[in-house]
């Protein structure tokens, strides 16, 4: 047990103050701090020692230097049942400070609001973080408080031990305190990567708020939590059982491509992070019913992301089908009451989802494999046609949807597509060839049309093999990277077989 005698409170947020003071007064606590607090606190009628005079040094570079003093740090670092640090402290008059409550400069939330650079610089907090990682250091003899959250915590400790606190409890509060400072710098590290510009600086620090502990992982044997860069994340569940890993995984796939189409358009169906069903047709209810009649089978048990809003006209016929989630940019109320009616089933408003950030993270192990993801837009600039004959209107829009699904599919990916809507997908196969056979066999299984069906490959054909099989089942354009040594051969295939080739200047690999 460590009686408090002396606190220091220096908070930038001062919501919840009076219950804290109320419980240091009835404890006989002598509080020191400066600044805004000092004035806080005077307001709400406590008695307050003020830094300045505390340490007889007055505050200077207009408040930059305020706490960084050998009195505050001697007072916070020294150990208790060390002689030569007691007789430090007695040769130079300076005494203990047992309680440092401190939280930071709000330098995350300065960065939301202005991009001014010397505003979100005068944010960074030096003293702050110096006492607060003093004092986590020194948790043996020190309790250290970095959020308001915690005073309730340390209020039920101080009334339970009659004003001293545990080790145990010392010991946790250190732990949180050093994530606190880690979070805070990683924060501004960040920021001065991103205004020079430097993607892979020499040292990468990840920075994270953990948003659930989850029931498991891919399976029941395996531990997993959710974190977000954000206190909250930026889709919202509206109804339904606690999500799961899978939900998750299930979820940013499906949004990764419903986000890379037009706004207000798209249907796109998900199971186990691969795309099953892909349509931008504009009536949405038209949308769902062809994506689901790419593969209806697969479908099942699997998740719809909408990227529209969701109206009662296409609730019902969703409630028709077994899922685990539906994602939209919200739901209208009708829609909202009848997709309740099935207590288990999630649903997710991803109105405010976008991609801030374009770097996708891979771990294994002690290694991270850091890239900038594939998410650019496709237009007309990024492709040639080789071929004699020249792709319609229509051909070329099919085959820019069909190669944007692509890049979004497990390699080795083939998508075969119809008036905008998958029509076969084929993948994570290590043969091109038999992606393109799965492609063609989902196709003939489900798909009933005598529209031209176009097809697109996230990488080039390596042999003729490949094209030779799509042509022969029907498709009269296709879309794939060049680069094969024999792109020639392809060319020459597509000229005798009076099929549209068109090549892409960047591949599509998803591993």
């Amino acid at each position: 047990m460590k009686k408090i005698k002396t606190a220091l409170i220096s908070v930038s947020d001062k919501k919840n103050l009076k219950p804290l003071l109320d419980t240091l007064k009835k404890n006989k606590v002598k509080i020191i701090s400066s600044g805004g607090t000092y004035k806080e606190i005077k307001k709400l009628r406590f008695n307050c020692l003020e830094v300045s005079k505390f340490t007889n040094s007055s505050e200077i570079l207009e408040g930059r230097v305020k706490t960084l003093h050998p009195k505050i740090h001697a007072g916070i670092l020294n150990k208790r049942n060390n002689k030569f640090h007691l007789r430090d402290l007695k040769n130079n008059n300076f005494e203990n400070i047992d309680l440092v409550i401190v939280n930071f400069y709000p330098f995350e939330k300065t960065l939301k609001e202005t991009k001014n650079h010397n505003k979100i610089i005068e944010k960074i907090d030096v003293g702050g973080p110096t006492m607060v990682r003093s004092a986590a250091k020194n948790y043996q003899d020190v309790t250290v408080i970095t959020s308001s959250e915690q005073y309730k915590e340390l209020i039920d400790e101080l009334i339970k031990n009659k004003g001293s606190t545990t080790l145990e409890f010392r010991e946790k509060l250190s732990r949180v305190a050093f994530s606190e400072t880690a979070y805070y710098d990683s924060v501004i590290s960040k920021y001065f990567n991103k205004i020079s510009k430097t993607i892979f600086p020499k040292k990468k620090i990840i920075h994270s708020n953990l948003i659930e502990t989850l029931r498991y992982g891919e399976n029941p044997h395996q531990k997993s939590g959710i974190y977000s860069e954000n206190i909250e994340m930026n889709i919202k569940q509206v109804h339904g059982k606690q999500l799961s890993y899978n939900n998750y995984n299930d979820i940013f796939a499906a949004l990764t491509i419903s986000k890379s189409l037009s706004k207000n358009i798209g249907t796109v169906i998900v199971k186990h992070a691969s795309p099953c069903g892909v349509s931008i047709k504009k009536d949405h209810l038209e949308s769902y019913k062809s994506a689901l009649a790419c593969d209806p089978i697969s479908a099942f048990g699997g998740i719809v992301s909408c990227n529209f809003k969701i109206t009662k006209r296409l609730a019902v016929e969703l409630n028709k089908l077994f899922l685990e989630v539906i994602v939209a940019n919200g739901f209208d109320t009708n829609a909202l009451r009848l997709l309740k009616s099935k207590k288990n089933l999630r649903l997710i408003d991803a109105s405010n989802y976008s991609f801030k950030e374009n770097l996708k993270f891979t771990s294994s192990n002690q290694e991270i494999l850091i890239q900038s993801d594939d998410l650019n837009k496709l237009t007309n600039k990024d492709f040639k046609t080789v071929s004699k004959r020249k792709p319609s209107k229509q051909q070329m829009k099919n085959l820019i949807f069909a190669f944007n699904i692509c890049r979004y599919v497990k390699s080795n990916a083939i998508v075969l597509a119809t008036d905008e809507t998958t029509a076969g997908i084929g993948s994570g196969q290590p043969s091109r060839l038999d992606s393109c056979q799965i492609a063609i066999n989902k196709m003939k299984k489900f798909i009933d049309t005598d529209n031209e069906i176009v097809a697109a490959s996230d990488a080039f054909f390596p042999f003729v093999d490949g094209i030779e099989k799509l042509v022969q089942s029907g498709i009269t354009a296709i879309i794939q990277p060049y680069g094969s040594i024999r792109d020639k051969e392809i060319i020459n295939f597509a000229n005798q077989t009076n099929t549209v080739l068109v090549f892409s200047k960047t591949r599509h690999f998803r591993h």
